[in-house]
């Protein structure tokens, strides 16, 4: 509580924007959000980049993943790397006010979230919840959608390895079986549509296996929304 006042506080206190130093009264001034979080084309299914018109790449085509939609706001690289670590491990949870307007901005984020029946962060486990002190995905999720927000819908039900350390293969097997639904709440998902917030995919093995415990609950609908995609899968 005492944080979150604090990042309320210093929310309205004017600052150096964080990428290029300039003082607007903002953390992120106009000139370089123009500059650096300019929509792409993706994806559909991944968010993967693509070329202009493309609406799903060939390994979505081939293989299509356990996602209906996946959209991200700004690709993993400078200056946005810096930024979202500030935010996820140094405790600068102010950070997700400015992130979730730029989701917001992003082509069909708006759409997804007003359509959506629930808005669902991805958990963190137990070990990590209590090491980090709030999980940067339910920040984002409060601030795009406060009313939808479900945070006991979604269970991580073991602890896994950072994902950051593992190769792509790796990462599919450390998550596979990491989420369950609440038993009592399971029913009421079926049919619904359904929105995963997260702050960086990279090889979206978190994510699938996320949207592979809900669409065993009969889910009508899963998008994903990120705030930051890599550009290809390690």
């Amino acid at each position: 509580m005492l944080r979150r006042l604090i990042d309320q506080v210093l929310a309205r206190v004017p600052s150096q924007c964080a990428v290029c130093r300039a003082w607007p009264s903002v953390p992120l001034c106009e000139a370089c959000v123009s500059r650096f979080a300019q929509p792409q084309a993706r994806c559909q299914r991944c968010a993967l980049p693509v070329p202009a018109g493309v609406a799903q790449c060939g390994a979505c085509l081939k293989d299509p993943p356990p996602l209906d939609t996946c959209l991200a706001a700004l690709t993993y690289a400078y200056p946005w790397s810096d930024c979202i670590s500030d935010f996820k491990f140094r405790g600068r949870t102010g950070w997700a006010a400015t992130f979730a307007t730029l989701l917001r901005s992003t082509p069909w984020v708006e759409p997804a979230l007003e359509r959506a029946d629930w808005v669902l962060p991805l958990p963190l486990s137990q070990a990590r919840l209590r090491e980090r002190g709030y999980n940067q995905a339910l920040l984002l999720a409060r601030h795009l959608a406060p009313d939808k927000v479900r945070a006991d819908l979604l269970l991580r039900i073991r602890n896994t390895a950072a994902q950051s350390e593992l190769k792509r293969a790796e990462r599919l097997r450390n998550v596979r079986g990491a989420f369950a639904l609440e038993p009592a709440h399971a029913p009421s998902l079926k049919g619904r549509r359904v929105v995963l917030v997260d702050d960086v995919m990279t090889s979206g093995a978190s994510l699938h296996a996320a949207a592979s415990a809900l669409r065993q609950a009969q889910v009508a609908h899963i998008t994903a929304i990120v705030l930051a995609r890599t550009d290809a899968p390690d």
